[in-house]
C-alpha cells in the first residue's frame, strides 16, 4: 500500500525541519569549544572576573543595634536582626580568598601543631581548583564559609549574579565534600561598623535564602604583607581578654608573612588563656554546615566533573592554537618568500622555458548544461592567438549547450555528444578524439584571454614538464561572495601556486585552465573517475611519474565562481572531500623513492598541513577571539587578532601587486575571516565526516548565469 500523499509532505516537512548534520555538528563543534573555555574562565577566576569596589558611607537604612553589635549578624526569620561577638578569651581566625594549594596547607600545619580551629571562606573557583584541600579542612574539623564563586562585589551585581555565585559555590562544595555551608563573608568587607546602604539589603536578601553573615573584629591587612610583627600587632585583641573574629588570608598572593604571624600570634595567646575556635563555636552557635542530599552532591560531583575537563582541555587548545598560528605564520613567510624567488626568476628578461612553442593544441571543453556559457567559452576560444583545434564533449546536458555548438558553426571547433558520465568520462573521451601532442583542458563556464593558451603551452619547450597549471580568475566579482573568492583566488594562484611551483610539487592543475602533454595524461592512465578531484588526482599521479608540474602566471582564465552560499557549499565540499580522497589514493608516494618520493614527502604533508589541518583548526582563532574579547582582556585579544589580520592582508595585497589587480576589493578581507572561514571550516569538517563514514559524494551541478563576458582584459 501506498503513502497517502498528505503524510509524505508531512514527512518531507519534518525532515525539513531538522537541521542538516553538516550545519548542527561543525556548531557543536564550536559551541561546546566556547563553552569549553567559558567554564575554565570560570574555574581560574578569569571569566565574569569583576573587581570593581563600590564605596559607599549612607547608613539611613542599617538599624542602628547593628551598627554597634558583634560582627556576626543573623538577620535570618521575621524577627529584628541580631548579631553575636565572640565569647572571651576566644579568637575566631578567618581565612578569606582560598584554598591555595601552596599557602592553605602551611597554615593549616600550624593550626594543629597548636590544636586550634578556624573558618575558611572560600571561593568557588578555588574549590573546584583544590578540592583536596577542602576535604582536608573539614577532616580537621575547621568550618567552612562562602565567599561567592569569583570574588566580585556583591553590592554592584544583580540579583540573579548574587544568587549564581552563592549557588554555584553550594554546588562545588557539594560536589567535593557532600556539604552545605550557610556562614557567608562578602568580598571586600569589613567590620559591622561598615554596613552602609548598599551592603545591608545583600546581607538581607542572603539572610532571606538562610545565610548568616560573618564580618570581622580586626583586619590584619595581611594582604598588603605589612610584616610579621604589624600583622601579630593588628590581630591582638584591642581589649585583654575580648573575643574577636580576625581576618587573614591563605590565597591571593605571597602569604608566608600570614603563617609566621601565626606561629607568633598563637602561643602568645593561648599563654593568656585565649582559645581558637571557628566563627560559630566562638559565639557559642551550632555549626552551618549541613549534609547535601543525593541529588546535590551528583549535581555537584558533574559539574566537577566538567570544570576539571576544561581546564584539562585547555593545554590542549593551546597547543592547537599554536600549532595553526605556526601553520598560519609560517605558510605566510613560505609564501611571500617562495613567490618573490618564483617572481624574480619568471620575470627576468633572460628567463625562458626553451625555444617558442608554436604547435597547435587541442583544447577540451566539457560541457553539461552549459547553455549560460558556452557560447562565451567558444568565442573566446576562436579569438586566440594560438592555433587550437577545440572539441567540446556535451556530457548528456539536458538544456541546449548542444544546439548553441552547432548553431554556432565556429571554425575548428567539434562537439562529441554522449550520454552523461561525469566530468572525467567525458574528458578521457576528448583526449581520445584529440588530433595534437598539446592538451589544454577548461570548463564550459570559463573564458579565455587571447594569450592565455599561447602562456599555457610555453613551458613545454622543457621536455621534464608533463603539465601546467594556468591563472584562473574570478569573473563575477562585484558581490560580496564574489569578493571573497576573488581574493582567495588570486592569494591562491599568485603565491601558493608560486610556492609550490618553487618546490617542485604542484598539488593542482586547475580544471578550469590547465595544459597536459598527451604522453604524460597516457603514462598517467588519464582522468580517474576514482576521486572527485579529478584534476588533483591526475596532478599528483604525474608527479609520482617523474613529470613536473609548473606554473604559468599569464594564463589568464575567467570564471563564473558561485554567487550564493549553497552553491559555493556545493563546490568547495567537492573540492575538500576530493583533494581528501587524492590524498589518500596516493598516499604510498610517501614511501616511494626518486621523484614519487619527493612529492610524497614534500608535496603530500603541505597539502595536508595548509589545505586540511590549518583550515580545520582556523576556528580556534575565532573561539579564542569571542572569548578574550568578552571575558579576558579585549585590547590585547583585538591586538593579536588585528596582527593575524594584517599578516594575512600584507600577503594578499602583495599577491595583488603581483596579479596587477586593483586593491579594491581588500577591504572584503576583516568580513572574509569572520563568516567566510568559518564557512570553509563547515565544509572540511563535512568533508571529514562523509570520509569518515565512508560516506559517498555524487557530483553536484553549480547554476551558472553566463555574466562571465569573452574575452576580458587582465
Amino acid at each position: 500500500m501506498s503513502r497517502p500523499k498528505g503524510n509524505r509532505a508531512a514527512a518531507r516537512s519534518r525532515r525539513r525541519a531538522v537541521p542538516p548534520l553538516r550545519f548542527t555538528l561543525p556548531t557543536v563543534v564550536l559551541l561546546t569549544l566556547l563553552l569549553t573555555l567559558l567554564l575554565r574562565g570560570l574555574v581560574t577566576n578569569e571569566a565574569f572576573h569583576d573587581a570593581r569596589i563600590n564605596v559607599s558611607v549612607d547608613k539611613t537604612t542599617v538599624p542602628a543595634a547593628l551598627l554597634t553589635g558583634g560582627p556576626v549578624i543573623d538577620a535570618r526569620g521575621p524577627g529584628a536582626p541580631r548579631s553575636y561577638r565572640a565569647q572571651d578569651h576566644t579568637m575566631a581566625l578567618t581565612f578569606d580568598d582560598g584554598p591555595d594549594e601552596k599557602w592553605t596547607p602551611q597554615i593549616l600545619d600550624v593550626l594543629a601543631r597548636y590544636h586550634a580551629k578556624a573558618t575558611f571562606f572560600v571561593t568557588g573557583s578555588m574549590v573546584v581548583q583544590y578540592p583536596e584541600l577542602i576535604r582536608r579542612i573539614l577532616a580537621e574539623g575547621h568550618e567552612i564559609g562562602l565567599h561567592t564563586f569569583t570574588h566580585p562585589d556583591l553590592t554592584l551585581q544583580s540579583d540573579r549574579r548574587i544568587t549564581w555565585e552563592m549557588a554555584q559555590t553550594q554546588i562545588a562544595l557539594a560536589g567535593v565534600a557532600g556539604v552545605h555551608s550557610a556562614l557567608f563573608r562578602p568580598p571586600y568587607s569589613s567590620d559591622a561598623t561598615a554596613l552602609d546602604d548598599l551592603t545591608w539589603p545583600v546581607v538581607k536578601k542572603l539572610a532571606d535564602r538562610g545565610y548568616v553573615t560573618a564580618f570581622i573584629d580586626e583586619d590584619t591587612e595581611d594582604w598588603q604583607r605589612p610584616g610579621v610583627d604589624a600583622i601579630v600587632r593588628a590581630a591582638l585583641p584591642k581589649k585583654p581578654g575580648a573575643g574577636h573574629v580576625v581576618l587573614m588570608h591563605d590565597a591571593g598572593g605571597d602569604r608566608s608573612q600570614s603563617v609566621a604571624a601565626l606561629r607568633i600570634l598563637m602561643p602568645q595567646l593561648q599563654s593568656e588563656g585565649y582559645r581558637f575556635t571557628t566563627v560559630s563555636q566562638a559565639i557559642g552557635a551550632g555549626s552551618p554546615m549541613s549534609r547535601a542530599s543525593d541529588f546535590q552532591r551528583w549535581e555537584g560531583e558533574a559539574f566537577l566533573y566538567l570544570a576539571h575537563g576544561s581546564v584539562l582541555v585547555m593545554p590542549v587548545l593551546v597547543v592547537l592554537l599554536a600549532v595553526v598560528g605556526t601553520l598560519v605564520f609560517g605558510r605566510f613567510a613560505l609564501m611571500l618568500f617562495l613567490s618573490v624567488k618564483h617572481a624574480r626568476r619568471t620575470r627576468r628578461r633572460t628567463f625562458s622555458w626553451g625555444p617558442p612553442v608554436t604547435e597547435p593544441a587541442t583544447v577540451l571543453v566539457p560541457a553539461y548544461n552549459e547553455q549560460e556559457c558556452i557560447a562565451n567559452t567558444l568565442n573566446s576560444l576562436t579569438a586566440g592567438e594560438h592555433p587550437v583545434e577545440v572539441i567540446v564533449i556535451d556530457d548528456g546536458s539536458t538544456d541546449d549547450t548542444a544546439r548553441i555548438v552547432r548553431e554556432l558553426d565556429l571554425p575548428g571547433v567539434r562537439l562529441i555528444t554522449q550520454p552523461n558520465s561525469g566530468k572525467a568520462t567525458a574528458l578521457n573521451t576528448g583526449i581520445a578524439n584529440a588530433s595534437h601532442d598539446l592538451i589544454v583542458m577548461m570548463d564550459g563556464d570559463t573564458v579565455f584571454e587571447p594569450s592565455t593558451v599561447r602562456e599555457l603551452v610555453q613551458p613545454f619547450a622543457d621536455p621534464s614538464v608533463g603539465a601546467v597549471a594556468g591563472n584562473a580568475k574570478v569573473g563575477n566579482r562585484n558581490g560580496l561572495i564574489g569578493a571573497w573568492q576573488h581574493v582567495e583566488y588570486v592569494m591562491g594562484f599568485n603565491l601558493d601556486r608560486r610556492m609550490y611551483d618553487e618546490l617542485r610539487c604542484m598539488p593542482t592543475v586547475p580544471g578550469a585552465v590547465g595544459a597536459y602533454r598527451r604522453e604524460a595524461l597516457e603514462r598517467a592512465g588519464g582522468m580517474s573517475e576514482d576521486t572527485l578531484a579529478e584534476d588533483t588526482d591526475l596532478t599528483m599521479a604525474l608527479h609520482i611519474d617523474g613529470w613536473r608540474v609548473v606554473y604559468a602566471e599569464n594564463a589568464r582564465a575567467w570564471t563564473e565562481a558561485p554567487s550564493t552560499v549553497g552553491q559555493l557549499w556545493s563546490q568547495r565540499y567537492r573540492w575538500c572531500y576530493g583533494t581528501m580522497q587524492a590524498m589518500w589514493k596516493h598516499r604510498r608516494a610517501v614511501f616511494a623513492s626518486g621523484p614519487a618520493g619527493r612529492f610524497g614527502r614534500v608535496g603530500l604533508p603541505l597539502v595536508a598541513l595548509f589545505m586540511v589541518l590549518a583550515p580545520l583548526l582556523a576556528p580556534l582563532f575565532d573561539v579564542f577571539l569571542v572569548y578574550g574579547l568578552v571575558f579576558v582582556d579585549a585590547p590585547k585579544t583585538f591586538a593579536a587578532w588585528s596582527t593575524v589580520l594584517l599578516a594575512q592582508f600584507v600577503c594578499a595585497a602583495y599577491a595583488f601587486r603581483l596579479d596587477r589587480e586593483r586593491p579594491l576589493h581588500l577591504f572584503s578581507l576583516p568580513l572574509q575571516q569572520l563568516v567566510y572561514r568559518q564557512l570553509m571550516y563547515l565544509v572540511l569538517l563535512q568533508s571529514w565526516i562523509t570520509a569518515l563514514t565512508g560516506g559517498r559524494l555524487r557530483w553536484q551541478k553549480l547554476r551558472r548565469t553566463g555574466e562571465v563576458d569573452a574575452p576580458v582584459a587582465a
